[in-house]
């Protein structure tokens, strides 16, 4: 399902409460992180949850890094939101990655205005984290 895809679906959606039980769903789908991945390194900093995102960096057909996330929280809307992030993100180069922002989708699904304070900036953090690794992928490269 791409990222096009999930606003689609969340367009349907009329309440937050229907939204919210969506974003729980996407989360019950996301791919497990093994626990030994729930380590330091893999902690995303920022979040009032228990939130750890690991990058796998390939190269793609261009030579360009393209790179996959898994994540995994302790909460179980933190989990959805990670598999917002990943729809987002997972799976691209890591040029676009770096240039695409996060906040305009954010606001199509109804996300800016439903998050508290501390949710939200999670998010951001989380964001902030596969950007910089998108950042780091292209300087490893030689592209950056």
């Amino acid at each position: 399902m791409s990222i096009n895809d999930l606003i689609d679906d969340f367009s349907y959606l009329d309440d937050w409460e229907d939204r919210y039980r969506y974003v729980i769903e996407l989360g019950k789908d996301l791919e497990p992180l093994p626990e030994a991945e729930h380590s330091d390194a893999n902690k995303v900093k920022g979040c009032v949850s228990q939130v750890w995102l690991q990058t796998h960096v390939a190269r793609g057909d261009n030579g360009e890094p393209v790179l996959t996330f898994i994540g995994d929280s302790d909460a179980h809307i933190v989990r959805g939101l990670i598999a917002i992030v990943l729809r987002l993100y997972s799976g691209r180069p890591a040029s676009e990655i770096a240039k695409t922002p996060a906040d305009p989708v954010f606001q199509q699904i109804g996300l800016d205005e439903h998050l508290s304070p501390q949710r939200s900036n999670g998010l951001h953090a989380m964001v902030g984290r596969i950007q910089a690794d998108a950042s780091a992928a292209l300087a490893d490269a030689g592209v950056a």
